[in-house]
């Protein structure tokens, strides 16, 4: 039985099944190549004790910790991604990179919900300290020769338009385009969804 793993109560210290290598064309996205930069170029343990002088020793009532650098990495996440505290639990429970972020092992633990993260962002708001941790990650990125903008979501689904690419003028309106998928042609444009 050399090199088997007994199933039956043990804990196991190998690869999660879900992470096993049944992806061998799988590429990483581009929200998986932003978080491992950010993991290399942000000195979080150096960020959460500036904050560990600002959080409330649990006083044995209520939910166990989770921990300052986790919740750091959330409230980045909400901040980098536009997430609101329900989106962004739900955001870790749905995609692979951010639970991956967080240091959250979903096979061992649950997310942090999202009363948790509120409790958590209305802190940073009291102290002043969302603010000032922004300028500092700013100021790493910039070292970095690095930027984060927020940026304009394009919706590529197909709608209904009418059936020309001419405005009331008869002339050519710049924004509406055509495509075919299938032997079905499409009339219309693109729909922009605006960041702040």
């Amino acid at each position: 039985m050399d090199g088997v793993t007994p199933l039956g109560g043990l804990a196991m210290s190998q690869q999660a099944f879900a992470d096993a290598s049944f992806e061998q064309y799988r590429k990483p996205t581009r929200r998986e190549r932003f978080l491992a930069e950010m993991e290399q170029v942000i000195p979080w343990g150096e960020l959460a004790a500036g904050i560990e002088l600002y959080d409330p020793k649990s006083e044995g009532a209520g939910r166990p910790p989770v921990g300052i650098e986790r919740m750091l990495r959330l409230h980045c996440l909400q901040h980098w991604f536009s997430l609101s505290d329900p989106a962004v639990e739900e955001a870790l429970y749905d995609s692979r990179a951010m639970p991956h972020f967080a240091g959250i092992d979903l096979g061992r633990e649950p997310v942090p919900d999202e009363t948790t993260i509120c409790t958590f962002r209305h802190r940073l708001e009291a102290h002043r300290l969302g603010e000032q941790l922004f300028a500092l990650i700013r100021t790493y990125l910039t070292e970095q020769g690095l930027q984060i903008s927020r940026g304009t979501i394009v919706d590529a689904t197909i709608i209904h338009a009418p059936s020309s690419t001419k405005n009331r003028q008869k002339a050519r309106d710049p924004e509406m385009h055509q495509t075919k998928k299938g032997n079905q042609w499409y009339f219309g444009m693109k729909a922009h969804i605006g960041g702040r």
